[in-house]
């Protein structure tokens, strides 16, 4: 039992620092640098389910293809990456021991449920399994907010978009009222080696998942029709949720 409520400590420790960075909206990664030179990670396994809640609904049609996106990226930089499915199929086996840690009327996940059977899961993966790390991709959707200048530029975890137009007409009204929220994706990045210590976490913001609906008079922001379309915003995404377990070129934010 105290090993399994250190692990329960260990999956959902928050990812904090108060270290300043170059850029302010950079994600604040974490790190274990001296777990991962004594044990170098070659070989991962990519989980299909997320370390925290559900996803919204529209996002997680795109899951599987940023999944995939995150796997030529490792597989670019020489980091093998094992076939989803020995994950998948052992995952199932144990929600059929200890039940599914997810409640879908609330979102909410039951810890210890979800490190019980993630427990299980790497000790039959490693039975039959060279893996030296699982890692979980969330995506992630939060409120931003696009500046009063010219380009009306939003910034959230090290990215920086523009507004998007949906509807008939190419303008916005001039009484738009800038300070209205808006939504946009990221995406969460979590390594645990085999032991279930977490080595690294970050995030790297994505694409903006509303628009301005050019309709409204007033201006108001609605779900966009296309979501995460844009291959060289989810790419910049990746690289930023990966810094710097795998290094970025022009990281945006202050080394540490």
């Amino acid at each position: 039992m105290i090993r399994t409520l250190s692990i329960l400590a260990l999956f959902f420790l928050a990812a904090c620092s108060s270290t300043p960075t170059a850029n302010l909206t950079v994600f604040p990664y974490d790190i274990d640098r001296e777990r991962l030179a004594e044990q170098p990670i070659k070989r991962v396994i990519i989980a299909h389910v997320n370390l925290g809640g559900p996803s919204r609904n529209y996002l997680k049609d795109h899951a599987a293809r940023i999944d995939r996106m995150v796997k030529s990226y490792l597989e670019e930089h020489d980091i093998k990456v094992l076939p989803g499915r020995l994950f998948q199929q052992r995952w199932k086996t144990a929600v059929r021991m200890y039940g599914n840690p997810y409640d879908p009327t609330t979102g909410r996940i039951n810890q210890k449920t979800f490190a019980l059977i993630l427990i299980n899961v790497r000790d039959e993966l490693q039975k039959s399994e060279k893996v030296d790390a699982i890692i979980f991709t969330d995506l992630l959707e939060q409120e931003i907010s696009f500046s009063g200048g010219l380009k009306h530029l939003a910034r959230w975890h090290g990215v920086s978009r523009k507004p998007t137009l949906q509807g008939p007409g190419d303008g916005v009204s001039s009484n738009f009222n800038w300070n209205k929220s808006a939504k946009a994706a990221s995406l969460w990045v979590s390594i645990y080696n085999m032991e279930l210590h977490r080595v690294f976490t970050s995030i790297g913001g994505l694409d903006t998942t509303e628009a301005i609906d050019t309709r409204s008079s007033s201006g108001r922001f609605v779900r966009r029709r296309s979501l995460l379309e844009n291959d060289s915003h989810i790419e910049e995404g990746i690289e930023l949720a990966f810094h710097p377990f795998i290094e970025m070129h022009n990281y945006p934010g202050a080394e540490r």
